[in-house]
């Protein structure tokens, strides 16, 4: 009542911070996540910067579509802790090639949808001579 005419903007906003209340500050129990935009930003940006500097391009590769998951998680838990090879020999081997596995199908999924897209004709002749 004491808000006046912000009252209908005070109540969605307490409405909507209770449906996400068991969430809302998860960053303040994990050391080192970003917690505001601006160090998410930041984190993806430093992201982007090394991935330009690797590859020589100025854009964004496709392939931070596809690991950039991957990319992320490394690049911010290598800033956090300096990994030993001991630590990462401890990493199963069958999850790791399994991991791969997955990922060489996805690069192989967007290679197929590339070539059909820059010749769909080519790519459906040669779809057919496998089939038949």
């Amino acid at each position: 009542g004491k808000a006046g005419s912000l009252e209908p903007g005070i109540t969605h906003f307490l409405k909507i911070t209770r449906s996400y209340w068991s969430g809302l500050f998860h960053c303040y129990d994990v050391e080192g996540l970003p917690r505001t935009n601006n160090d998410l930003e930041q984190a993806f940006g430093v992201l982007r910067h090394h991935q330009r500097r690797c590859t020589g391009r100025k854009v964004a590769a496709s392939s931070i579509v596809i690991r950039g998951t991957v990319q992320l998680a490394s690049a911010i838990a290598t800033a956090l802790h300096c990994f030993t090879a001991q630590d990462l020999a401890q990493v199963c081997v069958q999850n790791w090639q399994q991991l791969r596995s997955d990922l060489r199908q996805h690069q192989l999924h967007r290679i197929q949808q590339l070539r059909f897209r820059r010749n769909p004709e080519a790519f459906l002749d040669t779809l057919e001579k496998l089939l038949l």
